[in-house]
């Protein structure tokens, strides 16, 4: 047996909420033991030299659970260090949709899509869901802005569904209620590989600015279905239609984030009694 002594630090960062602090884990080859008291000093036994692997909280986690070692005991079992992202292009004869998206991220937004109310929207999901998200568009906005706003929300879905994989060791149920001034907003989702959208927004007016407020609902089928997760999305108090659809997407945004942050005492299975999370094809919903 091997001993070593290891001594574990936190970065003084503001801002970490106790709750990320104590999923912190640190991880060895053939040990898994909670976090330690800061600046406390642990000791490790093990088979073989330990190799220390650090949990960050959940906006730096890492992303995949290794299960190729040579004999598939939990004791083989290790965090790899690659990033949850993904990037996809989808192009027709209507509209060109590029997007990328970290879902471990710092909020960074970089989004061009020709209609300046769905580029606010967008970065409120990036700015209260922590992802940093690109998407450039082009599409046939002469005519009108439905088929732009409902590709992206198709490339959307379909960018987190390839950045989320098999969802090993996520949430996978989110919820969250936002407020805007008078307006309230629930968001519930489930990344349950079951594609579904109950839309309970009644926003007052046909447009805010040149954004028909149709689209709302049209942009949510899309990326739901296309992410392949149950959504369910409940207005509960407002009168003001930008302050409606604002809130929902700020909703949407910490719902999304608290679904995909990973749980600690999962350590890497997948979040469902069946065993899987995956539709065997790919959903594209358009009319």
């Amino acid at each position: 047996m091997y001993q070593t002594t290891n001594k574990v630090f936190v970065p003084n960062v503001k801002n970490i909420s106790r709750q990320s602090l104590s999923s912190c884990c640190c991880f060895l080859v053939d040990s898994l033991l909670p976090f330690p008291k800061l600046g406390t000093s642990t000791t490790f036994c093990c088979k073989k030299p330990p190799i220390q692997l650090v949990k960050a909280p959940h906006c730096c986690m890492p992303t995949s659970w290794n299960q190729n070692d040579d004999d598939h005991t939990n004791s083989n079992k290790t965090w790899t260090n690659t990033r949850r992202e993904a990037q996809v292009t989808r192009k027709t004869t209507e509209t060109e949709v590029f997007a990328h998206v970290v879902l471990d991220g710092q909020g960074k937004a970089e989004i061009n899509t020709g209609i300046p109310f769905l580029d606010h929207m967008l970065c409120q999901i990036c700015s209260h869901g922590l992802l940093d998200l690109s998407i450039q568009a082009t599409g046939d906005l002469h005519i009108d802005d439905h088929h732009t706003n409902e590709d992206v929300g198709i490339t959307l879905g379909l960018a987190l569904s390839k950045a989320l994989g098999d969802k090993r060791g996520i949430q996978r149920f989110g919820h969250f209620i936002a407020p805007l001034d008078e307006a309230l907003v629930q968001v519930v989702l489930d990344f349950s590989g079951r594609p579904f959208l109950h839309y309970g927004l009644d926003i007052p007016t046909q447009r805010v600015g040149t954004f028909d407020t149709q689209l709302v609902r049209e942009f949510y089928s899309a990326v739901a279905t296309n992410g392949q997760f149950t959504l369910h999305i409940r207005q509960l108090e407002g009168i003001n239609s930008h302050h409606i659809i604002e809130a929902s997407f700020k909703a949407f945004a910490r719902a999304l984030r608290m679904a995909i942050e990973y749980d600690a005492r999962r350590m890497g299975s997948i979040p469902s009694s069946k065993g899987s999370l995956s539709q065997d094809t790919q959903v594209v919903h358009k009319d």
